[in-house]
């Protein structure tokens, strides 16, 4: 049996495409599992991998790259601490739920606890899952003990914190092992999916390289479903151009994060006149249509439907120009092609006139690309339109956080607090 055929069952099975990696490395672990067991030949080993489950987690491990470090760019975790804690600090607001897939031996999930707590959030305000498909990984996470190696971060001074050493080794305080959950899991497979989610934060850094274009896709459309609709994706430094799906910016382009491109499942078609004097969901008062005449009444019921259609029509070529350049803003912001996704929301808006998602849009590109300023009065301009745009409103919660500035930050977050509290009393 040739090499060829347990790369393709290792792209089966975990989506490895075998050139990331090089052939010689998967023959190495084929190599290794034959002498181990004894076996003669190669067949017999893809025949024992297949049945056996054991063995082709032992094969797995031979083959996984899982090698990690506490504060993995360090700026990552800054960011995500601060988006983390601007969502926490909502009223009445659930834990905020993160998760770490691959987690390797647990440095990334570990890291996320001490900074959350760093940056002021207690416990009870989060909750970490993180996963892997090597048991021998979840071991180590879960020993959580460490050489130097994991420590090459130049600031180490987390370590002398959280760790203290026992024979050569850096042990975790029990206070952060305690605020992660580890567990086996396979992002290809179906179920993995299932019960999960929503994660308002997902770490999926360096995986989406080693995977085979369809099983690519797979994991992006798995990582989409269990993602909140506002929430952050966290790759490598190779990965953001190489997603399918409609994805933007979500910081500075060394963060790489993402987030979904704006869409227009949550914005609703126009609605038809009011027909009685009670408040609209935006708060301001709409009238009864005045009555025709008795006399008027049988050329009026001729000439609505005309009307009616018309109106329909606009509204709907209004809406797929919206859709047209939502869609092409967010493939090109996806290839970090932001000041020409830039100049589309910009066209769109003088065309078509103002709409929240557009500025909302244009906000996160400004964000993306350091232009602070813009992105705030984009921000204030989606509010304008939306006041009920709860992502408008952390945004700028996030941008004064940039800043520096506290004062400023602290009343957007109040702002944010009430469009939030409006929302869950609507």
């Amino acid at each position: 049996m040739s090499t060829d055929e347990m790369e393709a069952f290792l792209a089966e099975w975990i989506g490895l495409d075998a050139s990331s990696i090089g052939s010689a490395a998967v023959e190495r672990a084929c190599r290794t599992r034959q002498e181990a067991l004894g076996l003669a030949g190669r067949g017999d080993l893809l025949a024992l991998v297949r049945d056996d489950a054991g063995e082709r987690d032992r094969l797995v491990e031979e083959v996984v790259v899982s090698e990690s470090w506490f504060f993995r760019d360090r700026q990552v975790f800054q960011f995500v601490a601060e988006f983390l804690a601007t969502l926490a600090a909502m009223p009445g607001r659930a834990p905020v739920r993160i998760l770490s897939v691959p987690c390797a031996g647990g440095e990334e999930p570990y890291s996320v606890a001490m900074a959350l707590l760093d940056a002021g959030l207690p416990e009870s305000a989060f909750r970490i899952d993180a996963f892997d498909v090597s048991h021998r990984s979840l071991a180590r996470a879960a020993a959580a003990r460490y050489s130097a190696n994991a420590f090459r971060n130049a600031d180490s001074t987390f370590r002398r914190r959280w760790f203290h050493d026992d024979a050569g080794t850096a042990v975790l305080d029990d206070r952060i092992r305690s605020l992660v959950t580890f567990r086996w899991g396979n992002l290809l497979e179906a179920g993995f999916a299932t019960a999960k989610g929503p994660y308002d934060c997902i770490f999926c850094r360096n995986l989406l390289i080693y995977l085979t274009p369809p099983a690519r896709a797979g994991v992006e459309r798995t990582l989409s479903s269990i993602l909140a609709t506002d929430g952050l994706l966290l790759l490598g430094a190779a990965e953001p151009p190489i997603l399918g799906g409609a994805w933007i910016p979500a910081g500075d382009a060394s963060l790489f994060a993402v987030r979904r491109a704006v869409g227009r499942a949550a914005a609703a078609p126009p609605h038809p006149p009011q027909t009685s004097t009670k408040r609209s969901a935006s708060g301001s008062r709409t009238r009864k249509p005045p009555t025709a005449p008795q006399g008027d009444r049988g050329e009026r019921q001729s000439r609505v439907p005309a009307a009616a259609t018309s109106r329909r029509t606009v509204a709907d070529e209004s809406s797929a120009a919206l859709d047209r350049a939502l869609e092409q803003a967010g493939a090109l912001a996806n290839q970090h092609r932001l000041s020409e996704a830039i100049t589309v929301c910009e066209s769109h808006a003088r065309s078509c006139g103002p709409s929240p998602e557009i500025f909302f849009l244009e906000g996160m590109l400004h964000q993306s690309s350091g232009d602070l300023d813009r992105a705030e009065a984009c921000f204030h301009k989606t509010l304008y339109l939306d006041p009920d745009h709860e992502e408008a409103a952390l945004a700028l919660v996030l941008v004064a956080g940039r800043r520096g500035d506290a004062r400023m930050a602290e009343k957007y977050r109040e702002s944010a607090s009430r469009v939030i509290a409006r929302k869950g009393s609507s």
